[in-house]
Order: structure tokens, then C-alpha cells, then sequence
């Protein structure tokens, strides 16, 4: 059985509409997403694709995209991509988060984060999320490595 965030997407992520409406879901059940203005453009086991766009709001003293904003970015599309892939019996919860700024970043920006399949789904573990951040040009500006503690649901 496929998690809630996932049974969501393929209802609403065929259309621009739905996936403005499911992007503006999550934000509604974990608001301080919002503060980014997130579009999730795609959800699927393994993979998560978060859009935003430069704002003022998001902006630095030097007018690009402040680092905060992508390691919030970096957090929905890990956790997402998480929630995605790990059985529904199991839940998440983000361990630790590493992150390389590496070009400034103005612009539209993609965050795309990748997680491998659950080793066990009988044993929590760690379970790494690892999430790029290009811009329009498709440059590498931002990196994280987030490690998910993933474990079963406790019965009861």
C-alpha cells in the first residue's frame, strides 16, 4: 500500500492545477514549508522534484536564494521521496542533514531527491536521501546527504 502523499499525487499530480493543490496540501500539513512556496512536480518511489522560484522573501543580503530556503527545499523533496519509498507500515523521521553550497543561486531552482528501497522493512535503520539543487541552466548549486531514521509504526 502506497503512503497517503503518494495515493494523493497520482490523484491530483496529472494536471499544473493538481499539483499546485497537492503542493499547497502538504504545506497545509507541515506549514513551515510554505515559507518557500514549494511546486512538487513529481512524486514517486525514489524520487521527489520540488520547484520554487526567487522571491524576495527568499532572498539574502547579496539578492540570491538564501541557503536556508534550499536546505528547506532539500527537507520536502528528501522527506517526500522518503514517504514515497518506505512501506506504509513504516514512518520517518530526518537524523541529520549535510549540505554543500556550491554556486550561488538565482532563479528557478529544481531540488530532486533520490532514496534507495528499505533494506528491511522488519528493522528501522538509517536511509540516506540525497537531493541536488539545480538552476535554470541545469547547474549543481546546492547539494544534501539526509539521513531518515525509517522504522515500523508502532501497533497500538
Amino acid at each position: 500500500m502506497a503512503s497517503q502523499a503518494l495515493q494523493l499525487f497520482h490523484k491530483y499530480g496529472r494536471s499544473s492545477l493538481g499539483r499546485w493543490f497537492f503542493s499547497r496540501l502538504i504545506c497545509w500539513r507541515a506549514p513551515y514549508f510554505s515559507s518557500i512556496s514549494p511546486l512538487i512536480e513529481r512524486l514517486e518511489a525514489g524520487r521527489c522534484d520540488v520547484r520554487i522560484r526567487q522571491r524576495r522573501r527568499l532572498q539574502n543580503h547579496i539578492g540570491t536564494v538564501h541557503a536556508i530556503a534550499m536546505c528547506n527545499m532539500a527537507e520536502l523533496a528528501g522527506g517526500l521521496a522518503t514517504d514515497a519509498t518506505i512501506p506504509a507500515d513504516m514512518r520517518w523521521i530526518p537524523k541529520r542533514m549535510s549540505v554543500r553550497y556550491l554556486k550561488k543561486a538565482s532563479g528557478r531552482l529544481t531540488a530532486t531527491a533520490r532514496v534507495p528501497a528499505v533494506a528491511d522493512p522488519e528493522q528501522a535503520q538509517d536511509l540516506h536521501a540525497t537531493v541536488e539543487v539545480r538552476d535554470a541552466q541545469n547547474d549543481v548549486v546546492f547539494d544534501a546527504d539526509i539521513t531518515m531514521w525509517v522504522s515500523p509504526k508502532k501497533v497500538g
